[in-house]
């Protein structure tokens, strides 16, 4: 991440991760208000996480970027690409708004409009996707503010808790979104 990622209307700047967040981010995506809203929703660990980093981060699989407070350098959440396929230009968007008092107030959208610019200036993707639960309303207008578009509707394509659970497709497109094709 070598250019500025800052909103400051939003008060937010994007950093990359390190390996001091990892206690935070467990305990983020370990919280219920976060983990609800994953596909993905098994308890994380120290240990998992840190596999995570080693497997995925450094490979190069994985961007991982933390979402502070422009005032106070306060973490408040993460926002990320997966999945990067070079061969396609594309990769897997995901967020979460670790802290409760960040939640509801735009930066969701504002960190979201950040990753997309990181994505198709830096480094140089075409599509950025994304798989949203249906009844996370919330979330879902937060993408289409940020310039995702909804692409498809996936009938009970994922089981939880014994629940099958219907889930919205969403992408971004480089020239979609003031960026040129690449």
């Amino acid at each position: 991440m070598t250019g500025s990622y800052r909103d400051e209307e939003a008060g937010i700047y994007l950093r990359l991760m390190t390996s001091a967040d990892t206690d935070r981010i467990v305990a983020w995506r370990n919280s219920d208000a976060v983990r609800k809203n994953f596909i993905y929703q098994d308890f994380f660990t120290r240990e998992s996480h840190e596999n995570w980093v080693r497997t995925q981060v450094e490979t190069g699989h994985v961007v991982q970027t933390i979402i502070c407070d422009s005032t106070t350098d306060k973490a408040l959440g993460s926002v990320y690409i997966r999945d990067i396929d070079r061969k396609h230009n594309k990769a897997e968007y995901g967020i979460f708004i670790g802290e409760p008092e960040a939640r509801g107030r735009g930066i969701g959208t504002a960190a979201a409009k950040l990753m997309l610019r990181y994505c198709f200036e830096e480094e140089k993707l075409h599509r950025i996707y994304l798989r949203a639960l249906t009844e996370n309303g919330q979330a879902i207008r937060s993408y289409e503010k940020a310039g995702f578009r909804r692409e498809g509707y996936l009938k009970d394509d994922v089981r939880i808790d014994g629940v099958y659970r219907d889930i919205v497709w969403m992408a971004a497109v480089a020239e979609e979104n003031g960026s040129e094709e690449r």
